[in-house]
């Protein structure tokens, strides 16, 4: 049975310093810590929230093109009446929508 370290860690921080899957979890003396399911999921559930966030910040980081190639668009949006940078901008936000 192989237990949610991470989960675990952040459930019972301060509680909990070591895991064995086979064992259970142990507090610094030891000492067996009876886990309560509902709790490890919580703090799976908040961990999984936490790492969905920072993807979507590095990921529609990565997909904007640079700030000169973004003035650029804007420059030459204004010359031809276009909407390239507004067109950019808003796939980017359409590919990579807030978790």
């Amino acid at each position: 049975m192989g237990l949610d370290h991470e989960a675990i860690y952040s459930a019972y921080a301060g509680t909990v310093v070591s895991i064995d899957d086979s064992a259970g979890a142990f507090d610094k003396d030891g000492n067996s810590v009876t886990l309560d399911a509902v709790k490890v999921a919580a703090a799976r559930t908040s961990l999984d929230a936490a790492a969905a966030a920072i993807k979507y910040q590095s990921d529609r980081a990565a997909a904007y093109a640079s700030i000169g190639d973004q003035l650029d668009m804007q420059y030459w949006d204004l010359v031809n009446g276009t909407t390239t940078w507004k067109d950019h901008v808003a796939k980017v936000k359409a590919d990579h929508p807030k978790p």
